[in-house]
């Protein structure tokens, strides 16, 4: 008798589960590639310098809302969420190309507007757009976009590389992307049950830009490398701190200690809390889509890391033993779990 297949669930693995199981028996076939997957980008050698790749798709219902994204936004979003897992790598982004699949219901001024967010954000951060594709679709809108950007080989960051003591960084402040996202979440539900009424959002504005419109930091390499500091490790925040530092913590083969009163919090981010009930520090912890920058210094750099405007050092790496914790203000340690948003 045939034994019966064992069938397994996408989601009981993960997205960074399935990724693991569909890449873990992939070979090199080219030397020119020094880092494949696993990272935030692709690099491989290219004359004089290092090319770095990466791409990230966005799927109406899923990665957003039309109902309360503006189509500018979202063009323009897609393009930076890209660009920051390049300066995340310490790299300087110069070309994308687009890929888009519509459904019927998108007119052509509509996709102009989606497109005056892409050339806004290629303006902004000196990119080219090179080329792309379009197709249609039978369920909404699709948007693929790859960055690709170029550094020199020893400038390059990765995840690994992190020692121990090395200080964990954070760039500008964190679960603001989050809450906008509740506010939004919230007044959507309300508009759909009476489309009479009028969305209640003055006095939010920064945590719903935070969320529609973010920003990489590009600002922040510049001045790491004004200060001639180059990272161990680094990562972009777009799953959640929790989740980002223990992928640091994984390719590095550390453990870490993070503090709750080092972790910077907006004013509008903790009274959006407050409202929802929510511990601030929960958003801070796993709400994601903040896009700041995650890394790591050695701790002979502390002096000239709190020099430099908008970097706050939350913590250390410590040795794998001594295990993964966030230190609460008040009350026992608690191990770091990643507890952010998972598409799958």
């Amino acid at each position: 008798m045939e034994k019966k297949q064992n069938i397994r669930q996408i989601s009981d693995l993960g997205e960074f589960g399935l990724i693991d199981h569909l890449t873990s028996d992939l070979k090199i076939r080219h030397k020119e590639l020094v880092k494949s997957i696993g990272d935030d980008a692709a690099v491989f050698e290219s004359g004089n310098e290092c090319t770095l790749v990466t791409t990230d798709l966005l799927v109406e219902g899923v990665h957003f809302n039309l109902i309360y994204t503006p189509l500018k936004h979202l063009g323009y979003k897609a393009v930076v969420v890209n660009l920051s897992d390049l300066y995340a790598m310490n790299a300087t982004p110069k070309y994308i190309t687009v890929s888009i699949a519509l459904s019927s219901k998108f007119s052509v001024e509509a996709i102009d507007e989606l497109y005056e967010g892409i050339k806004l954000a290629c303006d902004r951060f000196n990119v080219d757009l090179i080329g792309g594709d379009t197709t249609s679709s039978l369920s909404g809108l699709f948007i693929s976009i790859s960055a690709i950007g170029t550094a020199k080989k020893e400038d390059i960051v990765y995840r690994e590389g992190a020692a121990k003591n090395d200080l964990i960084c954070v760039s500008g402040d964190l679960g603001g992307a989050y809450m906008g996202l509740q506010l939004l979440e919230r007044e959507k539900k309300l508009f759909l049950s009476d489309t009479e009424i009028q969305p209640k959002l003055d006095g939010y504005e920064y945590v719903i830009e935070r969320q529609l419109k973010p920003e990489p930091r590009r600002d922040i390499i510049e001045s790491l490398k004004n200060a001639e500091i180059k990272p161990s490790s680094m990562i972009d925040i777009s799953d959640g701190l929790s989740s980002e530092l223990l992928h640091l913590c994984k390719h590095s083969d550390l453990g870490c200690k993070i503090y709750e009163d080092k972790i910077p919090i907006n004013p509008q981010t903790i009274a959006v809390s407050e409202m929802f009930r929510l511990d601030p520090s929960l958003p801070a912890l796993n709400g994601g889509e903040d896009y700041e920058l995650l890394f790591t210094v050695p701790l002979s750099k502390k002096e000239e890391i709190e020099k430099i405007k908008d970097i706050s050092i939350i913590g250390y790496m410590c040795d794998k033993k001594e295990g993964k914790y966030f230190v609460p203000r008040n009350g026992q340690d608690l191990k770091l779990k990643a507890q952010g948003w998972n598409p799958l």
